[in-house]
């Protein structure tokens, strides 16, 4: 047996977003490795050390033991210290023991993916000790190898691959927490509609409409008398999306009409990352 059609998409964009991130690292000088990058708190080295560490634990291999210093101030809840432990373990390896490892990292998850057989239903060891499908744990293992090539392009000045396969994965996982967003944390009215619109490397226009019950749903038909309209391009949104970026910062990209009381509640709130 091999890989199952409905995982193809997720190995072969974790594929192509790794196989970049290699290129961009491996010619990098020590000092290069210290510089910042749009995640929060985390250099080239840190996001490449968490890469490294998500690849890991999608091996099985046991979780590093660790005791993180008290003065990590990007630090403020469970799941970043969960996350935190693969980054910190790794903050004095050199550049070539970084990309070394990166390198035997890849070489193993690829015969792993080469030899996966089980079913997309298979429930797998997800973060903080929860479970979660294998199809989910492949699909926001793709969205975040993706977003993290782009901290490293956008810290080394090297964008591209905004319209790579991971990109388009990436659209899919952070549309699904929109409803959220609108509905719960912007409290938009109830029975109304916000219109998404997207241009660029990667185009959508899509409505989140809230229910008489205050629920938020995702839909792809156009809104007719929406209560907001943003219009942004693709990149904007996706650094908004992932909380790189405050709109503020972003404010001649992004286009809203309609109530600004409501669109500048959104945009507050946009980040769907934890």
């Amino acid at each position: 047996m091999s890989l199952h059609p409905t995982l193809q998409p997720y190995a072969d964009a974790w594929t192509h977003s790794i196989d970049a991130i290699s290129e961009l690292v491996q010619p990098l000088v020590e000092g290069e490795w210290n510089r910042r990058t749009p995640c929060p708190g985390w250099s080239i080295r840190d996001v490449v050390s968490h890469v490294i560490g998500l690849d890991c634990e999608m091996l099985g291999d046991p979780r590093p033991i660790h005791t993180l210093p008290r003065d990590l101030f990007h630090v403020t809840n469970e799941h970043q210290r969960y996350m935190e432990m693969q980054v910190d373990v790794r903050r004095h390896h050199t550049a070539p023991e970084m990309t070394s490892e990166l390198e035997y990292t890849v070489i193993r998850r690829n015969r792993q993916l080469r030899n996966e057989s089980r079913d997309p239903g298979t429930k797998v060891r997800g973060h903080l000790s929860t479970e979660v499908t294998l199809e989910e744990s492949m699909r926001t293992h793709a969205f975040n190898v993706w977003v993290h090539e782009q901290d490293l392009r956008a810290a080394l000045g090297r964008p591209g691959n905004l319209d790579s396969p991971g990109a388009h994965i990436a659209r899919d996982v952070l549309l699904a927490g929109l409803p959220q967003v609108v509905a719960d944390k912007a409290q938009a009215p109830r029975s109304s509609a916000v219109v998404l619109d997207v241009h660029g490397p990667v185009e959508f226009l899509r409505t989140i409409r809230v229910d008489i019950q205050g629920r938020g749903t995702l839909e792809t038909a156009p809104a007719l008398g929406p209560a907001a309209t943003i219009g942004l391009d693709w990149e904007t949104f996706v650094r908004l999306a992932c909380g790189r970026v405050s709109a503020d910062a972003m404010a001649d990209r992004i286009k809203t009409e309609g109530d600004p009381e409501l669109t500048e509640a959104i945009l507050r709130n946009f980040a769907v990352t934890r």
